[in-house]
């Protein structure tokens, strides 16, 4: 099965403390729950927020909800390819929201 998803975060929640830098730039580990048969009220499959190492999830340590994923494209119980309707306002493009936000990120 392959499923489409349409991720929307809020840039100003990321904790910086959690940036890395690796060989090829500058990280952020993230984790999503889905659920893709459910939506919530808003029309959401999911959420997603910053990941935590082992310990501190054994230890009770949450992160912020980052932004919601939303199921735009689903395949599978043996019926036809097909896109979910989603509007285009509905999509947020990732790279015009840190380009507003260049001078707050620490890269």
């Amino acid at each position: 099965m392959r499923v489409g998803l349409s991720v929307r975060i809020d840039v100003t929640k990321i904790d910086k403390e959690r940036l890395y830098k690796g060989e090829k730039g500058t990280y952020l580990d993230l984790t999503t729950f889905i659920d893709t048969e459910n939506k919530d009220q808003y029309e959401n499959n999911g959420f997603i927020s910053q990941s935590v190492s082992k310990e501190e999830r054994e230890g009770g340590v949450q992160t912020p909800i980052l932004g919601n994923v939303r199921v735009i494209y689903q395949d599978g119980n043996g019926s036809k390819n097909s896109p979910l309707q989603v509007s285009i306002d509905e999509q947020v493009s990732l790279s015009d929201q840190l380009n507003e936000l260049e001078d707050d990120i620490p890269f």
